[in-house]
């Protein structure tokens, strides 16, 4: 089955036939480019998707991604961006192994088959020409046939006539003979040619064309074939992946099973168990008799009792169940009592006037009083954390110090290692170049050693192995203690959390402001007592139940030691022991001349 016997006449179809294969070669190419498109397109998406739901470094989502649920997400995440690194794959395997080699095949195809058509172009020329030859020499026969034909009927007509002369005859005789002499060589030409042509046409039908088909043929089934061999091996490029990505999904289903909800049940607990008992029943309290109120015997409000180390002024015990506060209650503990004008102003127009009109010194001391637990910063012993919240930080940073640790020990082996190789080989450097660090080193590590001690000293005393601290590391620590010691703070009262010591969501949202404690306990409270500069009489009955205020009944008599900055407050004196703060627009001040021009030096100090 040949194109060169079967096909002999169908040139013309040929050409077009094989122009056809080449369109569908470079169609299937086209479609092979767009699938590498779409494969780069569907992975440049899959690691989109990936990264946008990966948690953010340094971020609170990061520190959620503890629980097996959300390790297993994380792990999803990770597989989902190797599965998309597989469509690369793709992509480029397509793009390297099909559209590159067939994009390179098309254009010698187009090349060869231009080539085998110019051939049987040239054939059919050649044996058009050929029959061109034929055909003049048939008509020179002929017509040479005709001629000597009507030559001779001419000399007969003469010859027959007795009136034409004999040298007329003659001639036409002579005329004659010549004539069948050209139609004779024309014949004899005619011959020739004919065979000739014979012989052309013979090995143009069965000898040029026939290479020429089979040629063609063979180019034809040589595409199809490659174009065979291209779809297979498109579905070898997916088959290829297929175990790779089979293993990314057997990792998402092992992440799956790994999920624990029990143990994530139980990081819970560890993450906000506050290590405090629940609160005891409260006492009935019978108004009917004039007594006071009994506190609770709960084993919060002991807890408020234990680890007091100094006697506040004129604070006293609420006794509520737990400190349950609202927003912005801390910044309104700082700015005192409202009076009526401004409690129609905003709270941050209270704010800013209270920080520009009152002296550095005093806003400081006020920042302490007022912010000491809610806004102030974090204990170095992390006191203001509950129990066990307490106990997991105080862990960390043993392991994290601990770590430190070794680090530098293995920076100082190294060193000492070096220092060996100075001593032997001198060429190689200078021995005593090291001395220096290796001193550093070991000073850093001594201080972190001594660092640790005092965390697990700490950490102990949490886990009770050791008696409660000093009253030196209470005050460096106190804001922990104060929240215990003062149930009736206003940032401890209106502490938005649960018995259990979790946290709300309005606690992030409120302004977290550092105030190192032990600074102002430096600076304040070896302070000496201030001395009177007044009288004053208080107008209405104040209980001073925030930190650093005094209660004061309605008609009672008092020392004035501070007139208002501004802030709405006055400090006063009952006696050696109680003094405190109470809000200016209560009390009616009589301040003493001569007194205030001697306190006025004292003023401008503190300013």
């Amino acid at each position: 089955m040949s194109w060169g016997t079967e096909l002999w006449d169908q040139f013309d179809n040929l050409e077009k036939h094989t122009q056809w294969g080449i369109d569908v070669l470079e169609k299937y190419i086209k479609f092979v480019k767009e699938r590498t498109e779409i494969e780069l397109s569907y992975a440049k998406q899959l690691r989109n998707l990936s990264k946008k739901y990966q948690p953010k470094k340094n971020s609170k989502e990061e520190e959620e991604y503890r629980y097996t649920s959300t390790r297993a997400f994380l792990a999803t995440l990770n597989e989902m961006n190797d599965y998309a690194g597989q469509h690369e794959v793709i992509s480029e395997n397509m793009t390297s192994l099909i559209t590159a080699e067939l994009t390179r095949y098309v254009q010698e195809l187009k090349q060869e088959r231009k080539s085998h058509f110019h051939d049987g172009r040239k054939a059919q020329q050649h044996i058009e020409t050929c029959w061109k030859q034929l055909e003049a020499s048939k008509r020179r026969f002929e017509r040479d046939c005709k001629e000597a034909d009507r030559a001779q009927q001419y000399f007969e007509k003469m010859d027959a006539d007795i009136n034409v002369t004999k040298a007329d005859v003659e001639k036409a005789r002579q005329q004659a003979q010549l004539r069948h002499q050209m139609a004779e060589d024309s014949k004899a030409e005619y011959s020739s040619t004919l065979q000739k042509f014979n012989s052309e046409q013979h090995e143009h039908y069965y000898t040029h064309i026939p290479n020429i088909f089979q040629k063609i043929q063979e180019m034809e089934e040589r595409r199809i074939v490659r174009i065979g061999e291209s779809m297979k091996t498109f579905a070898e490029v997916d088959r290829q992946v297929i175990p790779i990505i089979g293993k990314c999904l057997d990792e998402i289903t092992k992440a799956a099973e790994s999920v624990d909800h029990k143990n994530d049940s139980q990081m819970v607990i560890e993450a906000f168990k506050s290590g405090f008992e629940p609160p005891g029943d409260v006492d009935f309290e019978d108004f009917t008799q004039p007594m006071k109120r009994t506190v609770s015997e709960s084993s919060l409000s002991n807890s408020r009792g234990d680890g007091k180390s100094e006697p506040k002024f004129g604070s006293k015990s609420k006794g509520k169940l737990w400190p349950f506060i609202k927003k912005n209650k801390i910044i309104e503990t700082l700015l005192g009592t409202k009076s009526p004008k401004q409690q129609k102003e905003p709270l941050s127009h209270r704010f800013n006037e209270f920080m520009t009109s009152k002296p550095k010194i005093h806003c400081f001391r006020s920042l302490k009083r007022g912010l000491s637990l809610k806004l102030g910063a974090g204990p170095e012993d992390f006191s203001n954390l509950p129990p066990e919240q307490r106990r997991k930080k105080l862990q960390q940073k043993v392991d994290e110090l601990n770590r430190d640790i070794q680090k530098e020990m293995d920076s100082r082996d190294a060193l000492t290692k070096m220092k060996d190789v100075y001593i032997k080989n001198p060429q190689m450097g200078d021995a005593a170049s090291v001395d220096h660090r290796l001193a550093e080193l070991g000073q850093n590590i001594e201080k972190l050693r001594l660092e640790v001690q005092k965390f697990e000293g700490w950490l102990a005393e949490v886990e009770g192995r050791l008696p409660a601290r000093s009253e030196q590391s209470r005050r460096q620590s106190g804001v922990y203690e104060a929240q215990n010691a003062s149930g009736v703070n206003s940032c401890a009262q209106d502490r938005e959390s649960s018995p259990d010591g979790s946290y709300t969501e309005e606690q992030s949202q409120e302004t977290e402001m550092k105030v190192p404690a032990t600074d102002f306990d430096d600076e304040f409270d070896d302070e000496e007592p201030l001395p009177t500069i007044g009288t004053c009489k208080a107008l209405y009955t104040f209980e001073g139940q925030n930190e650093g205020t005094i209660s004061v009944a309605e008609g009672e008599m008092l020392y004035v030691i501070e007139e208002d900055k501004g802030d709405g407050w006055t400090r006063i004196r009952r006696n050696e022991d109680e003094e405190g703060y109470v809000p200016t627009s209560y009390v009616e001040v009589y301040l003493d001349k001569n007194a205030k021009d001697v306190h006025k030096p004292l003023q401008k100090i503190s300013e």
